[in-house]
C-alpha cells in the first residue's frame, strides 16, 4: 500500500474508488466498508483509496474550543491504522493534515478541490451517518448530486451490526475503556494490539527486576489504559507472554507521555540483554488486570509488579495459552 500526506504527488493513481473516514481502530464495520470499496474497485479497473487526517478532526475542534479532553480516546496510532488499511488490501492511502484551511472548506470546494483534482475520484463509498465540509453541512444526497455532475458515481453503506449492536469507534473505545478486552476483539475482529519501536527507557525494570519493553503512543489520551496480560510478537518466531502496563507512570514520572511498558516472562537468550531495542514490534493486549497504581515507594512498586506478574500467569494458565514460572 502506497501512503501519501496530502493529494500534491505525481505517485497517486489516474483514477480511483475512494471512501472518507477517520477509521480510528479499523475495526469490523470499516473493514466491511473496505472490502465492498476493494470489490468495486477491482470490477471498475481503479484503484481503492482511503482519506483519513490527521490530527482526528474532533482533536482539532477540541483544541480550538480550548477543551481538548472533550476530545475522543484514541483508539490505534496512525501506523497501526495504515497497517490495517494495508491488512484490508487497500492500494493507497492520503493522509490530510486536518487544520484550519480543511477545516474551512465549503462541502462543494472540497469536492471540487479534493475529490476531483486532488485524486480524481471515479467513485466514493461513504457510511450511512457522512458528513463533511464546514460546520458539516454536505451529506449524501449532496455528495449524490455533485457526482452526477462531476462524474463520479456514489454509494452509502448502512450500519455494520454484531449481535444486533452498530459497530462503531465508540463501541471499542467503550469496551476498551471498561477493560473488556473480549468485546473489544469481537468489535475489531482481532485482539486488540499496538505496535512500535523499543525504546531506550531508564532502565528501572532492571533494577526492580523485570526488565520492559517501552513502546510509545503517541497520544495523549489512549482509549486503553491500565494493567494487561499480552503476548508480544516480533521478539522471536513464538509470541512472548507476559505483563504490561499502558499509560503514564505516576510513581516514578511526573510527565504526560504515555508509554506501553511489557515485560515479557521468557526473554530469548538469543536476542542477548539489549536485543530488543530498535525492534518493531506488536503486543497484543488479551486481558485487563487493573487500573494503572500510584505506589508510595519503589519497594511498593516492585511488589505490585510480582502480583500483576503472578496473576497475568494464572489468567493465561487459566486459558490454557502458558503462565507457567520462567526465568525473569
Amino acid at each position: 500500500m502506497q501512503v501519501f500526506r496530502g493529494f500534491n504527488h505525481p505517485g497517486l493513481a489516474p483514477r480511483c474508488a475512494l471512501t472518507i473516514g477517520s477509521f480510528d481502530g479499523v475495526h469490523r464495520g470499516h473493514q466491511a466498508m473496505l472490502a465492498l470499496l476493494t470489490n468495486e474497485a477491482r470490477h471498475r479497473g481503479l484503484a481503492s483509496c482511503v482519506l483519513t487526517f490527521e490530527p482526528h478532526p474532533r482533536d482539532y475542534f477540541a483544541a480550538l474550543a480550548g477543551r481538548p479532553d472533550s476530545a475522543p480516546a484514541r483508539i490505534a496510532t496512525l501506523r497501526d491504522k495504515l497497517a490495517e488499511l494495508e491488512r484490508c488490501g487497500i492500494d493507497q492511502t492520503v493522509v490530510l493534515r486536518f487544520d484550519q484551511h480543511l477545516a474551512a472548506l465549503t462541502p462543494q470546494v472540497f469536492i471540487d478541490q479534493v475529490l476531483v483534482r486532488g485524486l480524481r475520484t471515479g467513485y466514493v463509498l461513504v457510511g450511512d451517518d457522512f458528513r463533511f465540509g464546514a460546520r458539516r453541512a454536505g451529506d449524501y444526497s449532496m455528495l449524490d448530486a455533485a457526482g452526477a455532475v462531476a462524474g463520479f458515481d456514489v454509494a452509502r453503506m448502512q450500519a455494520y451490526e454484531v449481535h444486533g449492536q452498530r459497530v462503531s469507534s465508540s463501541a471499542v473505545r467503550y469496551a476498551l475503556a471498561e477493560g473488556d478486552m473480549a468485546r473489544t476483539a469481537a468489535l475489531l475482529g482481532r485482539p486488540y494490539s499496538i505496535s512500535g519501536h523499543v525504546l531506550h527507557g531508564a532502565r528501572l525494570g532492571r533494577t526492580l527486576g523485570y526488565r520492559t519493553l517501552n513502546l510509545r503512543f503517541a497520544h495523549p489520551r489512549p482509549a486503553a489504559e491500565g494493567i494487561f496480560v499480552v503476548r508480544t510478537h516480533g521478539l522471536s518466531p513464538e509470541p512472548l507472554e507476559g505483563v504490561a502496563s499502558l499509560g503514564r507512570r505516576p510513581t516514578v514520572d511526573t510527565s504526560d507521555r504515555i508509554l506501553l511498558e511489557v515485560h515479557c516472562f521468557d526473554w530469548p537468550g538469543s536476542l542477548g540483554i539489549d536485543g530488543g531495542y530498535g525492534r518493531r514490534v506488536r503486543v497484543e493486549l488479551l486481558h485487563w488486570l487493573h487500573a494503572v497504581r500510584k505506589y508510595a515507594s519503589l519497594d511498593a512498586l516492585r511488589a505490585g509488579i510480582a502480583r500483576d506478574d503472578a496473576d497475568a500467569r494464572a489468567w493465561l494458565a487459566a486459558q490454557g495459552l502458558g503462565g507457567a514460572p520462567g526465568k525473569l
